[in-house]
Formats: structure tokens, C-alpha cells, sequence
């Protein structure tokens, strides 16, 4: 798949699920950033900026560099295969664009991260 499909794929599921919210609008702004500046976060900047239960969302790809302790609900537009399994070892879940989407669409009590 190429990046302008991914892209034009990733729009839909926010459109679909986020209308015209705050969020979505905010979501959607950032997969208009290139490739190469997109976010990158590492779970240890998970742990120290988010509380114990927390829904969060990175704009970008969550790493596996560091480690979680906290029960977080994560949602991202990609997770390295480490991250993910940190995440759901630490009780955690890591939730991709169109799960979160569905669960939290209009972003309230949702953090953004990155």
C-alpha cells in the first residue's frame, strides 16, 4: 500500500467515526505531515506524561524504547511489534486508528501525545 493510500485510508476511518469534532479535525491535520516528520514516541515518554488509566493518542508510531508500568489505553496510527507487547504486558491496551476511533471519535477525555 502506498503512503497516499494508507493516507487516503487512514481519512476515511477518522471521518467515518470523528465527523467534523476538534479531534478529527486535528487527527486529520496531522496525517497531512510527510512521512519523514511524522511523530515517533517511546513508551518511557508514555510513562512520565501520562497518568494510570489514561486514554491516549499518538499521532504517529508508538516505539518500544524504555518501559511502562501504567495501565494505558494507547491509540496510534502504528505500533512497533515491541511496543505493543510492552503495552499489553504492563495491562494496557493499544488500540489501532479505527478501535480507537470507534471507542473515542469525539476525543473527549483523550490526551494527545508526541
Amino acid at each position: 500500500m502506498s503512503s497516499s493510500e494508507w493516507r487516503s485510508a487512514m481519512k476515511k476511518i477518522i471521518l467515518a467515526h470523528g465527523g467534523k469534532s476538534p479531534f478529527a479535525r486535528r487527527l486529520l491535520k496531522e496525517l497531512e505531515r510527510s512521512t519523514r516528520s511524522r511523530r515517533e514516541v517511546n513508551l518511557n515518554h508514555l510513562q512520565r506524561v501520562a497518568d494510570n488509566g489514561e486514554v491516549v493518542f499518538v499521532p504517529g508510531k508508538v516505539l518500544g524504547g524504555g518501559l511502562i508500568k501504567k495501565r494505558l489505553t494507547v491509540g496510534a496510527f502504528a505500533f512497533s511489534s515491541t511496543a505493543y507487547r510492552k503495552i499489553m504486558e504492563a495491562g494496557g491496551e493499544a488500540l489501532t486508528l479505527g478501535e480507537f476511533m470507534t471507542r473515542y471519535g469525539r476525543g473527549s477525555g483523550v490526551k494527545l501525545v508526541g
